[in-house]
């Protein structure tokens, strides 16, 4: 514990304007880069997010402390961590590659509102400390998680003759050593023909790009059409 804080742990006014002041630099700081990288929350939110928990925390340390009432000091910032899940699930979307965005936003929204209970308890040093992680983490580690090498993925919309000739196809796919993540089959009409359609989501895992994809399927027989996206 450092001791530059040891007169700012009770609630008096003065101790409860610097948590404010604090949770509010602390939210906006790790909002900045969610705003600069265009995500839905951005350091308004994170910092309405921090405030009110540092409110709910101060308000449950008031409680028991100097209104002597028999309050559980935990209890307010249990349902505050329950209540930023829901916040939280709003930045998260499903887009039309069926890939998840926003759990990174989501994740941070959540620990920054857990950062404003610890300097709202007056427990300076954890909220200024989770406040540098989560900023270093959202920032600095996104640029070592873009050198980390990820396995294409591609979408591989094809219609058949008859449904053996899928069978091929996915054999096709374990053979070149590429793994199917998600697989749909429904039924177009073409030329007045209903023909069975399949629809992949196919991960990459070898040397095989979406060119040579396309064409080991277009060589396939019974494959009537192919795209690869």
């Amino acid at each position: 514990m450092l001791s530059v804080f040891d007169g700012l742990r009770g609630v008096d006014f003065l101790s409860v304007f610097v948590r404010i002041v604090i949770a509010c630099v602390c939210g906006a700081a790790v909002g900045l880069d969610r705003s600069a990288k265009n995500r839905p929350a951005g350091f308004r939110t994170h910092m309405l997010v921090c405030l009110g928990s540092t409110v709910a925390s101060l308000t449950g340390v008031y409680l028991y402390l100097e209104a002597n009432l028999p309050s559980d000091v935990s209890r307010i910032s249990s349902q505050v961590i329950s209540g930023l899940g829901f916040i939280g699930a709003g930045t998260i979307v499903v887009t039309k590659k069926m890939t998840v965005k926003g759990l990174t936003t989501a994740a941070g929204l959540w620990t920054t509102g857990i950062v404003g209970l610890a300097i709202g308890s007056g427990y300076y040093e954890l909220g200024l400390l989770g406040a540098a992680m989560v900023l270093m983490t959202e920032s600095l580690l996104s640029l070592l998680n873009s050198r980390i090498h990820h396995h294409p993925e591609y979408t591989v919309e094809l219609s058949y003759r008859e449904k053996t000739y899928l069978d091929d196809v996915l054999r096709l796919c374990k053979n070149h050593r590429m793994a199917i993540t998600n697989l749909r089959i429904h039924t177009m009409d073409s030329a007045g023909t209903d023909l069975p359609k399949y629809t992949a989501e196919v991960e990459m895992r070898g040397n095989t790009d979406s060119k040579t994809l396309l064409r080991l399927i277009q060589q396939m027989p019974g494959v009537v059409s192919a795209v690869v996206l």
